[in-house]
């Protein structure tokens, strides 16, 4: 009579891990957008969260339900600052829950994806767990969350699961193919803005800038090139060739470290401009007004 064989704690954690993709994988799309494929989970009852960076310029997509159904989607909105996007299906597939669970290097997490009728599974390592940052795009992320792994290209704004199963965010692509996730903080910030405005808000300073150095070892600034009429900068009386050095007190050093600062909390503040006008300096208080193209 032969012994029962027992499972390895290799075999266990490995059955584990499969029961935990698998208890995410309905809730998790694929997304067919242009020659792009991607992934996307599902949000809100008929809401689709999804990495902007991978959907296409167009307003319809196909998405592919668990079950092999199909449906059209449309764009809700889209935040490239954050990489968050927002699609509406009919489709009535349940939200999965996301979780806020603060992250440690060393932990294990699994990316869950879709690939046409299929789920995409890669398991990882949180690489670096640290505080809130800002994207090359300007956007606040509430979490610097990164991951050692290889993700699909396809599994790309699916969702990613800590050790107990719960949801912490959306996997993406960073620099260098590095995967990033964009934590749940961001995600319940943002997409609720998207549901009911289709954008979020930027601030605008209605000037177009050009880097300059500026003589007399004050190092560098941004020259006005040009004014839109009815923006805040005519408003407060900038003109052109006007060179802007300082930023509420803070010397202007790149054009595209100023430009970050117009996030959405920007709108409506007041903020105070030391500039150089033909050999003169003078302080200039200009008020944010919301970017018309935002």
């Amino acid at each position: 009579m032969s012994k029962p064989t027992s499972s390895t704690p290799t075999q266990n954690l490995s059955a584990a891990l499969a029961d935990l993709a698998a208890s995410a994988a309905p809730s998790v799309v694929a997304i067919h957008s242009g020659r792009s494929r991607s992934s996307g989970f599902v949000w809100r009852p008929g809401l689709i969260v999804t990495a902007d960076e991978t959907l296409s310029e167009e307003d319809e997509f196909i998405v592919t339900l668990s079950g092999s159904d199909t449906a059209a989607a449309h764009l809700v909105g889209r935040d490239p600052t954050t990489d968050i996007a927002l699609l509406r299906v009919k489709s009535d597939l349940q939200p999965l829950s996301l979780t806020a669970s603060p992250m440690v290097p060393g932990a294990l997490v699994v990316a869950v994806g879709a690939e046409e009728d299929a789920s995409t599974v890669a398991l990882g390592v949180v690489s670096r767990a640290s505080g809130p940052w800002r994207s090359l795009r300007g956007g606040d992320i509430d979490a610097r969350i990164e991951l050692d792994m290889r993700l699909r290209k396809s599994a790309e704004g699916g969702l990613v699961l800590d050790a107990g199963g719960e949801a912490i965010g959306m996997a993406v692509l960073g620099p260098r193919r590095r995967v990033l996730v964009i934590p749940t903080a961001t995600i319940e910030r943002i997409a609720p803005k998207l549901a009911s405005n289709g954008r979020i808000a930027r601030g605008y300073l209605g000037l177009g800038l050009q880097p300059v150095a500026i003589e007399s070892g004050e190092g560098s600034g941004a020259m006005v090139m040009s004014v839109d009429p009815q923006g805040p900068g005519a408003l407060a009386g900038l003109h052109q060739g006007d060179i802007l050095v300082a930023w509420n007190g803070e010397p202007i050093r790149h054009v595209h470290s100023l430009l970050r600062a117009l996030g959405p909390d920007s709108v409506g503040q007041t903020v105070t401009l030391r500039l150089r006008r033909a050999g003169d300096t003078r302080q200039v208080p200009l008020t944010i007004a919301e970017s018309p193209a935002a």
